[in-house]
């Protein structure tokens, strides 16, 4: 399993800010990833399916037809 720490992530449990480590597992391991704090010792597991969660949609990433509208040239006539 790799360690890496997580930059900027607040303990749920004590409310410390980068303290908390993501354990992800090798190529053959279990598919689920654990989260724990080395502050206080709060742990979290992480399935793989929450882990690979699709994009959450918003007004920016949704894909809108109504935006984009087909139109015929128009000739226009300089004076």
């Amino acid at each position: 399993m790799k360690v890496r720490f997580i930059a900027g992530i607040v303990c749920p449990k004590c409310g410390a800010q980068d303290s908390v480590r993501i354990y992800i597992p090798e190529e053959g391991d279990i598919d689920e990833q654990l989260r724990d704090c080395v502050t206080c010792g709060h742990e979290e597991r992480i399935g793989q399916s929450a882990a690979t969660r699709q994009e959450m949609s918003t007004r920016v990433s949704e894909k809108s037809t109504s935006a984009v509208q087909e139109v015929e040239p128009q000739i226009l006539k300089l004076l």
